[in-house]
């Protein structure tokens, strides 16, 4: 019970003395890493910057004892940033207070749903936020995060929102108030952390850039120019406190909660998935990493932290630097703890339009347009699910974008579950082999008298007038010579009581017709439907056939009035016990 909901009690006496020196070089590049990101996302999420770093500390030693993926960076990120400014900026709040309170607690109520759905084991639910609504909403989100920055970026004083439209509207208004001493600087911070990427992944870029411009800051008085600075921030650990707000608030959080703990699960999931290699998505457990990251935004709440999630950016540095377990995770919190203690005056004299920088750097890499060039060629229906998240999320706003996509993502589901694929079977000569008769026109054989039809899903009401009505149509170019329908029922692997029904119509039309329906291939549980719904004996339990090959013998056989047709009705009535 302890391993399974404290996976370090499984991995930590098993820890070898050659995963230390990786654990300690990527902490400590995290760490590092995560005082200029922390800040900049706290940044975007509307809160002072000093609320990037708690963020840091707390979570990431809860998710090292309960998460299962020994390489994520946990803390706040961009995208989860932006739904807490966007939503958080909706409401009708009092003062930069009542926000920070707001944000705070918000992270508890992730936390709380998380656990939920970890308890209720609904890890399941990562598989509805399809790939190509993940990827419409990341590049627009990554577009608002841009653009909610350049104003910092052109030293601007303009207020932002979440929308696109007026973040545009704002910026344009204010073109001939940009600072030039401040664009300077930020497209400097920009130029130097590109170079020094490019250079090597494992040097702390940001961090580099950070010490730089703070030197420039302090020994040039650039302050004094007219470059808006980060100011004083508060020094020493954060301090206990219950996270509280108004009752008739809690529910104007929930369906902010709710985007957030749903996103920053999938979030951590695709993460861990994409970066953790095969022996990290073996041990990688859905419902355990639930209550990990719920557990981690509970705990951190009561520590001034805002909601977190895995970084797509810093768990990449982490895996290159040579993280093997979570002992790398708490001593990346051990530096950003021993920095609140001591090096907070230091900054202090860090300019906004680096914040800025660095997250225009770190979002950009968000933008992937080969992914949906690729779509565009292959998939065109997944390519438009993508540009409809995409445009929805940009013009509409974040929420809305995630929420709308995945339910688009279910249409498209239900639309092709509603049309399958159908296709009509013949024989391959001198064998026994059945397939597609528009596929594989040459040395196929075909019987006017036997329609052999393969249904490609399953059989339920979505699609149950669809298959009536090529059932119809492929029964009319067959003519009145037909007597035979074998359902090749291989690929269907459910059939629900409205589809069961719709067969009893077929079967009752067929026998005014005189035409024998009969199914061949069947696996087991439907198999079951059939006897248990009492459609296999309407049907006829010697027309139930193990293989397609036997039910065409039945029909041959029959049709010549063989004594063969009672031997392979006798086969076929035990056949069905071994499928």
């Amino acid at each position: 019970m302890l391993k399974r909901y404290f996976p370090i009690f499984e991995w930590l006496p098993r820890y070898k003395r050659s995963y230390l020196a990786g654990d300690i070089s990527a902490g400590f590049t995290i760490g590092i890493l995560l005082v200029p990101q922390g800040m900049a996302y706290a940044m975007i999420a509307g809160l002072p910057p000093v609320f990037g770093l708690y963020a840091a500390l707390l979570p990431q030693l809860v998710y090292a004892v309960m998460g299962t993926s020994g390489k994520l960076s946990i803390g706040a990120v961009a995208i989860d940033s932006l739904v807490v400014a966007s939503g958080l900026g909706a409401l009708a709040l009092s003062g930069i207070e009542q926000y920070i309170a707001m944000a705070i607690f918000l992270a508890l109520f992730v936390g709380v749903i998380q656990l939920a759905f970890g308890f209720l084991r609904m890890g399941f639910l990562a598989n509805f936020l399809s790939e190509p609504v993940i990827g419409g909403f990341t590049s627009a989100a990554a577009i608002i995060i841009g653009m909610s920055q350049i104003h910092h970026l052109l030293g601007l004083e303009v207020e932002t929102g979440g929308r696109i439209r007026y973040l545009l509207r704002d910026t344009l208004a204010h073109l001939d108030q940009v600072h030039l001493l401040t664009l300077t600087i930020g497209l400097g911070a920009i130029a130097v952390i590109v170079l020094l990427q490019q250079l090597s992944k494992k040097l702390p870029a940001a961090f580099i850039a950070v010490a730089i411009s703070i030197l420039a800051i302090y020994f040039l008085n650039l302050g004094d120019l007219g470059v808006k600075i980060v100011g004083d921030i508060p020094q020493g650990l954060p301090s206990f406190k219950v996270p509280a707000v108004e009752g008739e608030q809690i529910w104007n959080l929930f369906p902010i909660a709710m985007t957030l703990a749903f996103l920053s699960f999938v979030e951590a999931i695709s993460i861990a998935k994409a970066m953790g290699g095969k022996e990290n998505r073996e041990t990688l457990r859905p419902n355990q990493e639930l209550l990990a990251l719920g557990t981690a935004n509970l705990i951190g709440s009561f520590f001034q932290s805002y909601s977190t999630t895995a970084g797509f950016s810093r768990t990449a540095v982490n895996v290159k630097a040579g993280a093997k377990t979570g002992i790398s995770a708490m001593i990346s919190a051990l530096v950003v703890g021993l920095i609140l203690l001591f090096l907070t005056p230091v900054f202090r004299y860090l300019p906004n339009t680096v914040l800025a920088a660095i997250i225009l750097v770190a979002v950009y890499s968000l933008i992937d347009i080969k992914y949906a060039v690729k779509l565009y060629r292959s998939r065109k229906d997944e390519f438009i699910l993508l540009m409809v998240t995409f445009l929805i999320t940009l013009a509409v706003g974040i929420m809305e974008g995630i929420v709308l996509g995945v339910l688009f993502s279910l249409v498209l589901l239900v639309y092709r579950t509603s049309k399958p694929h159908i296709a009509v079977l013949g024989k391959i000569k001198d064998t026994e082999y059945f397939k597609n008769v528009d596929r594989f026109a040459e040395d196929i054989e075909v019987y006017e008298d036997t329609l052999l039809l393969r249904f490609d899903g399953q059989l339920y009401f979505a699609n149950k007038e669809y298959f009536k009505k090529q059932l119809h149509k492929n029964i009319a170019l067959k003519g009145p010579e037909l007597r035979y329908v074998i359902l090749n029922a291989e690929s269907i692997n459910y059939i629900d009581s409205t589809a069961i029904n719709m067969l009893r119509q077929v079967l009752d039309d067929f026998k005014k017709r005189k035409i024998e329906l009969l199914v061949a291939g069947a696996i087991g549980p439907t198999r079951d439907i059939l006897f248990g719904s009492g459609l296999a004996n309407e049907i006829g339990i010697q027309k139930l056939f193990v293989r397609t090959i036997e039910a065409l013998d039945y029909c041959q056989n029959a049709k010549a009035k063989t004594p063969m047709q009672s031997k392979v009705s006798e086969q076929s009535k035990g056949s069905r016990f071994v499928t």
